[in-house]
């Protein structure tokens, strides 16, 4: 075995980091807000609600998470999603859901407020 796949991060564990992240109702409307185009911070409190501080520490977890960079423009900072996979990911999602969307919306395991799902 070599030192590289010793210290290989558990995929499975990785990708549910990734959609923890992507679970918080307010990082997820930021994310599907960028789909459109790029944004700044006071057209996504705007679009979506919260405060200002709210909204940024939010893109400040999804920058560091590499979903969403950024660049000034003036004294404000644009957002946008930071790479085409991440578009992706979204749009695959968007499909997804309009082929379970009603089932997903019916499961009372994942009802809000259920943070992790059934119990092990």
């Amino acid at each position: 075995m070599t030192e590289l796949a010793e210290h290989a991060p558990d995929d499975a564990a990785v990708a549910a980091k990734l959609f923890r992240g992507l679970a918080d109702p307010t990082r997820l409307a930021i994310l599907l807000e960028l789909l459109r185009g790029e944004r700044r911070v006071v057209d996504l409190v705007e679009r979506i609600g919260g405060s200002q501080s709210n909204i940024s520490a939010h893109l400040a977890c999804l920058k560091d998470c590499g979903l969403v960079t950024d660049r000034p423009v003036g004294r404000a900072s644009v957002h946008r999603l930071a790479s085409p996979a991440v578009t992706d990911l979204l749009r695959q999602a968007e499909h997804v859901l309009e082929e379970t969307g009603h089932a997903v919306a019916l499961c009372p395991t994942y009802d809000e407020g259920t943070a992790s799902g059934p119990s092990s």
